[in-house]
């Protein structure tokens, strides 16, 4: 930690921007990285005395004077939940935008526009009051046990929400009664803290930060737990309610939400889907949200996130008078974009709809690629897929002499398949071992690697050439079953007289089976098989949904026809089978 925390000091002395990117050895989950970052929490904007010398400050200005402004979905999102709240825009006006990789911005737009606090943040603002006091003389001596309190408080409820399961939502939650006392003792130590601060807001800046801040955590906590709050209830009514852009979300809501429950068990693919308790927050049918919490090893995180975000984008696009261009590789199910436009409040295939294009690929499939779906595989849902998975997929290994990734449904198999491959003659890089470009260096650096990822390996990878020659896929990428915003969602479209599957869940697969597949063929000289080893993709009549949707890459059931790709300077191409619009079956391939 010590050697780490001086790299950083050297680091800051020579940076001309500030991005903690440049720091390679630094790890994204770094406890380092609260300690010397600030958020839009402790920040005293132009209060501070170093304002003038900010990298985010410097970094607006460069962007209010630009013609041309790149920045990533996060940045872009927090400048239009900001406009949404009318609390200012962190971008300038642009007359243009282009979103690529726009798959990601539904999911996105929901974090952006809900609201979210996490332990992290409490106990932060119970340790900068106390740092402020050092600037205020007999501060600290009223601050230390409203301080101390809160950071139990937080301490207490983690520990009385180990009962729980790792993700549910807010009704399940408040069937326990431990955890609804612990809430109750954390909001009696914020409103504490938030007293003892009040008559020192004039001694500092930062003591007035902590202040709102304070007010803030507990109407977000109220509102989380379905409570009506005015802002009289929580300190003075002239101080604005923030989101946190550092949490997750930017823009609050305004105070006085009112929250109902809903039950009903949500669909799965194949028996994926448990019956779950999903719950709907909000004023209105037109304004459902999720109430959720999920855990992590020391912390919480306890959100709202709305089930629809295509009103809001709709409105700044409207808004924005500019063009609105959204472009990616994964966009389209089925060769049609209803899915994604229905998302973003886009009228696709209607009067003055928008123009779409779906443009051909520039690689030649038919001799760069191959798609190999083994037999014999078993049912994704029994005991032994896992290992049956990895005898599937060492023929393949051996024939292309490692050069892959192999990309996993969930953490588990992930971690069983490393036990069982470990030993092998090719270097295994495992996802979670190390930071993720540090893998992906050692992965090019080995030239015979095998990386083992899960889904934030599907996307946003890019390795050309050789070092990259097999993609193995183990299951169609269904989301999971225990994820409260997905069931929630799922339900919504029940109400509304959809069919959960067909209209969710089997679009999102299919884009992320895309995303995943996407990372063989990186340029036109690239060469690969992408292995895919779900059975239902020939066994279930949605199986022809993900094959029409791929690449038309030619496809074998057939080891050998792999060993030849390999053996081969060229590739033989084979015949491609025509598309049917049911199950596939296996006289289809070759």
């Amino acid at each position: 930690m010590a050697a780490q925390f001086q790299r950083v000091v050297a680091w800051s002395g020579r940076t001309r921007l500030g991005d903690l990117a440049e720091l390679e050895a630094l790890a994204d989950d770094s406890p380092l990285l609260s300690m010397v970052t600030s958020t839009a929490e402790n920040c005293l904007g132009s209060e501070c005395p170093f304002f003038g010398d900010c990298f985010v400050v410097q970094a607006r200005q460069r962007a209010q004077a630009a013609d041309i402004v790149v920045v990533n979905h996060h940045l872009l999102l927090a400048d239009l939940a900001l406009k949404e709240e009318g609390f200012g825009e962190i971008l300038p006006g642009a007359q243009a935008f282009v979103v690529d990789e726009a798959h990601q911005l539904p999911e996105l737009a929901a974090q952006f526009f809900g609201d979210a606090i996490s332990a992290r943040p409490l106990v932060e603002l119970a340790r900068d009051a106390l740092a402020e006091c050092k600037n205020a003389s007999g501060a600290l001596a009223v601050l230390q046990e409203p301080a101390r309190l809160l950071e139990q408080a937080v301490r207490d409820l983690r520990a009385a929400m180990d009962e729980l399961p790792v993700r549910g939502t807010r009704l399940r939650a408040s069937e326990d009664v431990v955890v609804e006392e612990a809430l109750d003792a954390l909001i009696a130590a914020l409103r504490g803290l938030h007293a003892a601060l009040l008559p020192l807001r004039v001694a500092a800046p930062g003591f007035d930060s902590c202040t709102a801040r304070a007010r803030d955590f507990e109407v977000r906590l109220q509102r989380w737990r379905g409570v009506a709050v005015i802002p009289e209830d929580v300190g003075e009514a002239d101080d604005p309610v923030f989101g946190d852009p550092a949490d997750g979300s930017v823009g609050g809501e305004t105070a006085g939400e009112v929250t109902g429950d809903e039950a009903d068990d949500a669909d799965g693919a194949d028996g994926q889907g448990d019956a779950a308790a999903t719950e709907v927050a909000g004023a209105g049918a037109d304004d459902d949200s999720v109430l959720w919490y999920e855990l992590t090893a020391r912390g919480f995180r306890l959100s709202r996130t709305p089930l629809d975000v295509a009103g809001p984008l709709a409105k700044h696009r409207a808004r924005s008078q500019a063009a609105w261009v959204f472009t990616s590789a994964t966009l389209a199910v089925g060769g049609r974009f209803e899915h994604f436009a229905f998302k973003l409040g886009l009228s696709v295939g209607r009067e003055n709809s928008p123009p779409t294009l779906l443009a051909p690929s520039p690689f030649d499939w038919q001799s760069q690629a191959l798609c190999y779906l083994p037999r014999g595989l078993p049912d994704p849902f029994v005991g032994h897929y896992n290992q049956r998975v990895v005898e599937a997929l060492r023929p393949v290994l051996e024939a292309s002499g490692g050069r892959a990734f192999v990309l996993f449904a969930s953490h588990r198999a992930l971690r069983e398949a490393a036990e069982l491959l470990r030993g092998g003659p090719w270097p295994l890089f495992v996802q979670g071992e190390a930071p993720r470009p540090v893998l992906l260096e050692r992965f090019r650096a080995s030239g015979n690697g095998v990386l083992l990822g899960a889904a934030s390996f599907r996307e946003g990878v890019d390795v050309a050439g050789d070092a990259l020659s097999v993609v193995i896929i183990d299951k169609l990428p269904f989301a999971a079953p225990d994820d409260p915003v997905f069931e929630a969602r799922l339900d919504a479209i029940r109400r509304h007289g959809g069919n959960p599957f067909r209209d969710e869940q089997l679009p999102q697969a299919v884009i992320a089976l895309k995303q995943g597949a996407g990372r063989l063929i990186r340029s036109e000289t690239d060469r690969g098989v992408l292995m895919l080893c779900d059975p239902r993709l020939l066994s279930k009549s949605y199986g022809s949904v993900f094959l029409n949707s791929l690449p038309p890459l030619p496809r074998t059931r057939q080891i050998e026809d792999v060993q030849a790709f390999f053996a081969s300077a060229t590739g033989e191409p084979i015949p491609l089978p025509p598309a049917l619009p049911g199950a596939v079956a296996d006289e289809e391939f070759r």
